[in-house]
């Protein structure tokens, strides 16, 4: 019996060692992976790691892979842990990297001089980058690298990259997350080197105009113009999509069109990404072979492919420094490159193999991105993809050489198709990770909306940046607007289809991670075990629809406090103020569209409110006054004020000195047993955290 139990186990153990080794060629194919298990790793930790953890464990796995270089599976193992030890150390070198002062708590009204080394049109004004920062009559000011404010007030003149500027503002540190989960802005703030952020109160007095200035303030001022440019010649919405598509500033976008193109699921158009950096080097390079193809000596004797992939290079090259060389735009750049280095090569441009190493270059390059929706969106589609195609690759090559016009057209139609419901399925668990809504009519959108980008919208981009050189843009700018209004109409309409959105309440980094790691186990093998990835997406998927939404949500400030009822409406306390960010936030992890109001359930007035939730009093108090009362009906008491006092009735005191330390927080009630998580609780003392100052209470 024993033996035969032995035999059980030994077999399905033997079928996957030999499934493993029977795939040896896809194993460098998962070195990303492990990269980013390291630098996941990093960002999970929960103090800051010295600085000689990451460099150390590279150096000890190093030196065991040379004594173990005969060993062939335990090799294996330390060169995985090798992999990921480089990505932990990448993660922690950048962290250094970027490092600078954060501003310690809320500041002003400040008088702040600085130079504006970027401009961005938003909606309701402008916001300012500004570098170089004084406070007047503070000499002991430590400038972060990076001030970014909100200007209200229109300048004028109006404002240029490289200006000098004077202003009267209010400076506060990086928000954390609005909730214990949520999208942690002071990391990402951390990262672009922002130390402070805030809004004007007067306009900017220009105090001194930019002359000498370097390559990338005359690149930011060049593209400032042009985008101020395209909104002239195309005015309205129609100019604002087009400068987005050609300088990347999109902040001139009504936000009504922005949330028609996010509905109908057309919002990917918008963000400068690989695709249009695909379409911008895809019709240069066609473009560029075409007209050397019409010289016989140059055709029959001159690499000409080769000449149209580095000339597109380039052409994507401009195209990413046109429009800010973001981080997504460089990451696709750089996957770009190594399609084109492998055409000039004469090598296989689109592979898994060439995927991997452009992911390995982002992760040592920018490892934040790994925590980026716009990295996991962009690489989960190239993915599934990739993978697709692989397996379609030999089918679709006959049907196209067997077939006439008709046939290759119906061959078009259907990758565009296939290429639509494999990228939306690929990246739809993140959409609803990060933005809790799916797209339901996405796939029809697309069909119209992708290939008019492709054919029409970007070719039409490419001719006007050409034709500016003569100053003849207009005759590609004027049929670039009709297809943007194309567009636009497109999503107006899909928009406004009964159900089009669906509104997904927040679930966990866990259930995310093991859909993710099943997808990689799908996509990266190509045996029959793959097809456990699958397993790991149903449980993920499982996992998701188990999460636990809070209660009650109040901010690290205590200023906003909502709570989410049993059929899943939610009630905000009073005033409530449609354009909050903090709202609309625990709104959409909520999965909720607009709060409710019942004053049967939450009476609010101008000391506080009182919510009666599951049989129980809360009490809310805004200041001193309405706390009397509280602590003596209330079961749980939320103050935005220190509470010195014992509250009789309460089972629970959450006051201000709690808001500062823990940040915002959920409050959940099961069972008569209330459960608090802070925002700052799983943040740990890292470098990005929100610093404290015990005067800034």
């Amino acid at each position: 019996m024993a033996l035969s139990i032995t035999s059980f186990w030994r077999t399905p153990t033997a079928r996957l060692v030999q499934a493993f080794l029977a795939e040896r060629e896809r194993w460098p194919l998962w070195l990303p992976v492990m990269l980013g298990f390291g630098v996941a790793f990093y960002f999970s930790l929960p103090i800051e790691p010295p600085p000689y953890a990451g460099p150390s464990a590279v150096g000890v796995l190093i030196c065991a892979a040379l004594l173990l270089r005969r060993h062939g599976y335990v090799l294996l193992v330390v060169l995985a842990l090798l992999a990921l030890a480089v990505g932990f150390w990448s993660a922690q070198d950048r962290s250094a990297r970027v490092a600078g002062p954060i501003i310690k708590g809320r500041m002003g009204p400040v008088y702040l001089t600085g130079t504006i080394v970027n401009i961005e049109t938003r909606p309701r004004g402008l916001r300012l980058s500004l570098r170089d920062s004084l406070i007047a009559k503070q000499a002991d000011w430590k400038p972060p690298r990076l001030v970014r404010l909100t200007l209200r007030h229109k300048p004028d003149p109006p404002l240029v990259v490289g200006d000098r500027v004077r202003l009267r503002a209010m400076l506060m540190p990086p928000a954390g997350p609005a909730a214990p989960g949520a999208y942690d802005f002071a990391r990402a703030a951390w990262f672009k080197e922002i130390g402070a952020v805030g809004y004007a109160l007067s306009r900017a007095e220009v105090v001194a105009v930019g002359e000498r200035d370097g390559l990338g303030l005359r690149m930011a001022r060049w593209r400032r113009n042009l985008a101020l440019h395209l909104r002239e010649q195309l005015p309205g919405q129609t100019g604002a999509v087009a400068a987005a598509l050609m300088t990347g500033d999109r902040g001139a976008i009504p936000e009504d069109t922005l949330q028609d193109m996010r509905d109908a699921g057309l919002a990917h158009l918008l963000a400068i990404s690989g695709l249009h950096v695909g379409l911008i080097a895809g019709w240069l390079f066609f473009s560029v072979r075409f007209l050397l193809a019409l010289i016989p000596g140059l055709a029959l004797h001159a690499p000409i492919k080769k000449w149209a992939a580095a000339i597109a290079l380039l052409g994507a090259f401009a195209y990413m420094m046109l429009t800010g060389a973001t981080v997504p735009t460089q990451r696709a750049f750089l996957m770009l490159s190594l399609m084109m280095l492998a055409v000039m090569l004469d090598r296989v441009a689109i592979s898994f193999r060439l995927l991997a190493w452009a992911a390995v270059a982002v992760l040592l390059w920018a490892p934040e991105s790994l925590l980026s929706v716009s990295f996991q969106m962009s690489f989960a589609a190239v993915v599934g993809l990739t993978a697709i195609y692989e397996g379609l690759g030999p089918t679709v090559i006959r049907w196209r050489s067997d077939g006439g016009r008709a046939k290759r057209l119906s061959l078009y139609l259907g990758a565009v198709l296939l290429t639509t419901l494999v990228a939306s399925l690929a990246t739809s668990p993140f959409a609803l990770y990060h933005f809790n809504r799916a797209a339901m009519y996405g796939l029809a959108a697309n069909l119209i909306a992708v290939p008019l980008t492709a054919l029409w919208v970007m070719p039409s981009a490419l001719a006007a940046y050409v034709l500016m050189l003569v100053g003849w843009e207009q005759l590609a700018l004027v049929p670039m607007g009709f297809a943007i209004q194309a567009m636009l109409a497109v999503a107006h309409t899909v928009a406004s289809w009964p159900g089009a959105v669906i509104l997904v309440p927040a679930f966990s980094m866990a259930a995310l991670s093991i859909m993710t790691l099943g997808g990689l186990w799908l996509c990266l093998w190509r045996g029959r075990w793959r097809y456990g990835g699958l397993l790991a997406v149903g449980l993920g998927i499982v996992l998701a629809g188990q999460g636990d939404p809070p209660d009650i949500l109040i901010d690290g400030r205590g200023k906003a406090m909502a709570a989410r009822l049993e059929n899943g409406s939610v009630l905000v306390a009073a005033p409530y103020r449609r354009n909050s960010m903090t709202l609309s936030i625990w709104l959409r992890r909520w999965g909720r569209k607009e709060p409710i109001k019942d004053d049967r359930i939450m009476r609010c007035d101008r000391l506080g409110c009182v919510l009666v939730h599951h049989g129980h009093a809360v009490g809310f108090a805004r200041g001193p006054a309405a706390l009397e009362d509280d602590c003596r009906v209330a079961d749980l008491v939320l103050s935005a004020v220190p509470v010195r006092f014992k509250c009789p009735s309460a089972k629970m005191v959450i006051d201000r000195f709690d808001l500062w330390r823990r940040g915002s927080i959920a409050v959940r009630w099961r069972d008569g047993v209330i459960n608090v998580e802070g925002a700052n609780d799983d943040r740990g003392d890292r470098p990005w955290s929100r610093p404290r100052s015990k005067n800034k209470l």
